[in-house]
């Protein structure tokens, strides 16, 4: 699957280890390189299984979410061109295949 980034601070942030460990701690920044690991290995939104994947609502609605460590979520955002969409007009996630980084962090700060 294609990872894209909403901004460079979150791309800088997936990609250097040491701002990863520095900015989330080791445990959470482990489990984001994992969840990195899993999407880009992944063909389709389908095939995540970890990390407990969940719709959001409210201001995330939309957006999807996979658990890392201590309250701390990754947020990610269908990025299809166009987003696969149901006739009720949800997302498709089975079929999405490039997703956008939103958020890292606990958004119910």
């Amino acid at each position: 699957m294609d990872i894209l980034f909403k901004d460079d601070k979150l791309e800088r942030l997936c990609r250097e280890e040491r701002r990863m460990n520095r900015e989330l701690g080791t445990p959470c920044a482990r489990k984001l390189r994992a969840r990195l690991k899993d999407l880009s290995a992944a063909g389709c939104m389908q095939e995540i299984r970890v990390g407990r994947p969940h719709p959001l609502r409210g201001d995330l609605a939309g957006c999807l979410a996979l658990d890392l460590s201590g309250g701390k979520r990754l947020v990610l955002e269908a990025a299809n061109d166009p987003v696969p969409r149901g006739v009720d007009g949800s997302i498709e996630w089975d079929r999405v295949t490039v997703v956008r980084i939103v958020f890292i962090g606990d958004y119910h700060d």
